[in-house]
């Protein structure tokens, strides 16, 4: 019995795993966020947030199967430190930030955003409906790591259950575009069979669309599945076959949107912040000289244009957590990543995906929904990314004849492209992109960078 105590002391709660990332915590449910974990995660964050006057906390969740789980895991783990919960059932992500700053609650969602059902996570939100902010991240990752201590009975949290979370946050959607009519627009969604399935095609609906939607008959295990924005070709291909004005694919939460065309084009993040931004303009909305904020990914040829309609541009780290940051620092409102994370602070206080969806359709209204005709002045530059495996990368990004090297595609690469080095957050992988007008000259480009820091 003693050696069993001994082996138990020495495992560490709290492994590299589990630390909080750009997007919360997530990772297998098997190992990572498992049930035992997920109770001491949310005994620690509720007891962090009564140490900062939280008391209410909203708890929401995509489809994963696993979610009835570590939801009845982390309703203990709030109850225990004496926090009240309120359980929303399944929701979008954006729809838990909405009522938690409607509410002045703070807010969970149980997801693992695009991945697929074997991993789930957690993301937290604040009473403005942002997500929580690094320091207290770092306070909830410290107080993991102690031993856990449950509150006396009658400081006990309780628990109880709101029944039309749904319903609010679908006029909430809809009041981001008042004045949008979608008669006789018949669209194609694609909900991921995750959080967006019962509420996506609903609004849409409400607008005046001719809506018809794939992947949204849920199972607990198929959210992600070869469907939604990570995977659109199912999509891509109905599109095709015709009968519709156009597709949009959300991912397994609701957070992160892409469009198809009546052609098959894909619209990304890049794509959409464009659309957005000259509709601003094109209105006369003050909101359309307020900057844009990408990240390291956002392609050139958005800053470029950008630049020429005297909108001013910055980059973020990689993350919508990062974009958000930058946004609020600022004072604007319009910013996001090529993945499909669009964030619209007038109107939502973080991504959403039927938010974006809807204001893309609104910014193409004028145009008659012709997405190649409101494209038709933006080109995107090619790139080319490639992974290589290293043991040391400062060694690499330090090397003079490295460094030298790199000067010298950049000059020939000129205003028309970049290069971003950057080491693997998570993997011991160094990522070399070169960007270009030229398909030709980035793919070269690349594979010297990547041939010369392999030889380092």
């Amino acid at each position: 019995m003693k050696l069993l105590k001994s082996k138990i002391n020495k495992t560490k709660t709290l492994t590299q795993d589990r630390k909080f990332g750009t997007d919360g915590i997530r990772g297998p449910v098997d190992s990572t966020m498992n049930p035992l974990f997920v109770t001491k995660l949310g005994w620690a964050a509720g007891s962090v947030m009564l140490e900062e006057g939280i008391t209410e906390v909203l708890i929401g969740k995509d489809t994963r199967i696993s979610g009835y789980m570590l939801e009845s895991s982390l309703q203990a783990g709030f109850i225990s430190s004496g926090m009240n919960v309120t359980l929303l059932g399944p929701l979008p992500t954006p729809g838990v930030a909405f009522l938690a700053k409607e509410m002045h609650q703070a807010g969970v969602v149980i997801s693992a955003s695009h991945n697929l059902f074997e991993d789930n996570g957690l993301k937290f939100f604040d009473q403005a409906g942002h997500k929580f902010p690094l320091e207290l991240e770092k306070r909830i990752e410290q107080k993991i790591s102690e031993p856990i201590s449950v509150v006396k009975s009658i400081k006990l949290g309780k628990a109880n259950r709101m029944s039309d979370a749904q319903s609010r946050y679908r006029e909430f959607c809809k009041s981001a575009v008042s004045d949008i009519n979608l008669e006789g627009l018949s669209l194609l969604l694609d909900c991921a069979n995750g959080a967006t399935y019962s509420v996506a095609p609903k609004v849409f609906e409400d607008l005046g669309a001719k809506v018809k939607v794939i992947a949204a008959e849920p199972d607990g295990i198929n959210i992600n599945q070869n469907c939604g924005s990570t995977n659109p070709e199912n999509l891509v291909k109905k599109i095709k076959e015709g009968g519709y004005d156009l597709g949009i694919a959300f991912d397994g939460d609701g957070d992160r949107i892409l469009i198809v065309s009546n052609s098959g084009r894909i619209l990304d993040g890049d794509d959409l912040l464009y659309l957005l931004t000259k509709a601003n303009i094109k209105s006369g909305s003050e909101l359309g000289r307020k900057g844009v904020v990408g990240t390291l990914m956002t392609n050139k040829a958005l800053e470029n244009i950008l630049e020429e309609l005297k909108v001013d541009f910055i980059r973020s780290d990689v993350g919508d957590k990062y974009v958000l940051d930058e946004l609020l620092k600022r004072d604007w409102i319009l910013g996001g990543e090529p993945s499909g994370h669009i964030i619209c602070l007038d109107s939502s206080p973080t991504g959403d995906a039927i938010i974006a969806a809807l204001k893309i359709l609104s910014a193409l209204f004028p145009e008659g929904f012709d997405i190649e005709r409101s494209l038709e002045s933006f080109k995107k530059y090619s790139q080319t990314l490639i992974n290589i495996t290293v043991k040391n990368p400062d060694k690499i990004m330090t090397s003079d004849a490295f460094r030298k090297k790199v000067s010298g595609i950049e000059k020939k690469l000129g205003d028309t492209g970049r290069i971003l080095i950057r080491p693997s957050g998570t993997e011991p992988l160094m990522r070399i992109m070169v960007e270009s007008d030229s398909q030709e000259l980035a793919s070269e480009s690349a594979r010297q960078l990547a041939d010369m820091a392999s030889g380092i």
